[in-house]
């Protein structure tokens, strides 16, 4: 398939891949400048959603829905607006017949391809490779797959955090991870929750040792990057345990 160009986005389709390259001009999305790009399998994607629109003009929009348990941004993006979701592209009617084939044929090898592979592995191959570093304005966030670790250097972070300098928590403490992000007056953060036997206070961003805050922008989108990547592996992780 030739390459389909959208607002965000321009997509390639070689019949078992998706391989999606996202625009990084000055007042494109944070989230997915921080993604750049990303490549698909079939395999992942249950649903193809094929739509036209009116606005201001008539557009067509593409969106893959991926296999439950193989979207970590869905998980942890909830709160994710329009223009920042990963698999949905737009694109002026004059592409109109481009786009609908490559919706179709997207569909035909995602039929064929159902459930061939584990869906966890799925999640892994969708995330930035590891290691993963994050800094904000209160500090930083690692990981390297078998432990996330915070560090509060930053100007603002607290005085709790700043005493506590930093927090490693292993993988295998690790029950979820939460983003939230900025409204544009207060601090989004990333909260990692654990297991009770590790488990510190929760309270409110500021002050938990199990949160980094985030500004919007390039923050939070780097925080949600991190968010999705520990989730992938957490996945993996438990995958592996069910055997």
């Amino acid at each position: 398939m030739d390459e389909l160009r959208g607002d965000r986005a321009d997509w390639r389709f070689d019949g078992e891949t998706v391989r999606i390259r996202y625009r990084t001009g000055a007042f494109k999305n944070a989230m997915l400048k921080e993604l750049g790009r990303i490549t698909v399998p079939v395999s992942a994607v249950s649903e193809v959603d094929f739509d036209l629109f009116e606005s201001k003009r008539k557009r067509w929009a593409l969106q893959l829905r991926m296999r439950e348990g193989a979207d970590p941004y869905a998980a942890v993006g909830a709160m994710l607006d329009q223009g920042a979701q990963p698999f949905r592209l737009l694109g002026p009617a004059s592409t109109e017949l481009v786009a609908e084939y490559a919706a179709d044929q997207i569909r035909f090898a995602a039929e064929r391809a159902a459930a061939s592979d584990p869906t966890a592995q799925i999640a892994t191959r969708l995330v930035p490779p590891l290691p993963l570093h994050i800094q904000t304005g209160e500090g930083t966030a690692s990981f390297d797959g078998s432990a996330v670790r915070l560090i509060w250097t930053g100007s603002e972070a607290s005085s709790r955090k700043k005493k506590a300098h930093r927090r490693e928590i292993a993988l295998a403490d690790v029950t979820g991870v939460e983003w939230v992000p900025s409204d544009g007056w207060e601090y989004g953060h990333m909260r990692v929750t654990t297991t009770e036997a590790v488990r510190t206070e929760i309270t409110k961003p500021k002050h938990d040792l199990s949160c980094l805050l985030c500004d919007e922008g390039k923050e939070g989108a780097a925080a949600l990057m991190m968010a999705a990547t520990i989730t992938a592996h957490l996945w993996a992780r438990d995958q592996r345990a069910a055997g």
